[in-house]
């Protein structure tokens, strides 16, 4: 999950060169491969659970925004939310008042304030919380309970649009980072800013009906080449 700030010139020419288009080209196999090394694991695993199976949010997810740095960052978040529902089937999406329920918060601090909030949200004082932006989410094998993203504003706005997407994106069920990505916000080893079609395929497979919370690999196995191909014809025609 931390952003990598500092990446070889070499990395970057690799994935300007490799564009939006990449992901089309991304064979089957790698598709599949690349899907099980973020969904079927786990960053960060609770004491409970090893996090080795599928999760995701089962009901509609309500987003509340949590504001307290100097740059007002609300309405980038909207907007973005707002593409990933118009961008996952399976996925719907809407957002809460202060002191409404949600189900995944975002909360956006100035650098200064990230270890006080990293701390209440993980409901430990003590902690040292890890990397430049963080997602916790909350869950057992029934499925996503709860999200917290919390996203520094005031250090740039690559670091801001990179923690932005890959937080929330990975509190939507892919937990996992992989560093074999070609074009992923997973890939810690990315400078990617923005939702790329191989993570758009990634969520539209997660969020397909026919794959549910607590699933193993084994049990998402025989299903995965019939979602990929249909998430595929589905990403085609927008």
């Amino acid at each position: 999950m931390p952003f990598i700030a500092k990446a070889a010139l070499g990395f970057l020419l690799l994935f300007a060169s490799l564009g939006p288009a990449h992901a089309q080209r991304a064979s089957d196999a790698a598709m599949i491969a690349g899907f099980n090394s973020v969904v079927f694991s786990s960053e960060i695993t609770g004491p409970m659970s090893d996090g080795t199976y599928l999760k995701k949010f089962m009901r509609p997810v309500r987003f509340r925004i949590e504001q307290t740095s100097r740059i007002d960052r609300r309405a980038a978040v909207r907007r973005f939310v707002t593409q990933v529902d118009a961008a996952i089937d399976g996925l719907e999406t809407s957002f809460v008042d202060e002191g409404e329920r949600a189900d995944f918060i975002v909360h956006i601090v100035d650098r200064a304030r990230y270890q006080e909030v990293g701390r209440r949200v993980y409901g430990n004082p003590f902690m040292t919380v890890p990397g430049n932006c963080i997602v916790r989410a909350n869950y057992s094998r029934q499925g996503l309970r709860r999200s917290d993203a919390i996203i520094v504003s005031d250090e740039g706005e690559p670091l801001f649009r990179r923690c932005m997407v890959e937080e929330i994106l990975q509190g939507l069920g892919p937990l996992n980072d992989n560093a074999d990505a070609p074009e992923s916000v997973f890939n810690d080893t990315s400078q990617l800013t923005e939702f790329t079609r191989y993570d758009r395929l990634i969520l539209n497979m997660l969020y397909d009906e026919r794959l549910t919370p607590g699933m193993r690999e084994a049990d998402a196995a025989p299903l995965l080449p019939a979602i990929l191909r249909d998430a595929r014809r589905r990403l085609a025609r927008r």
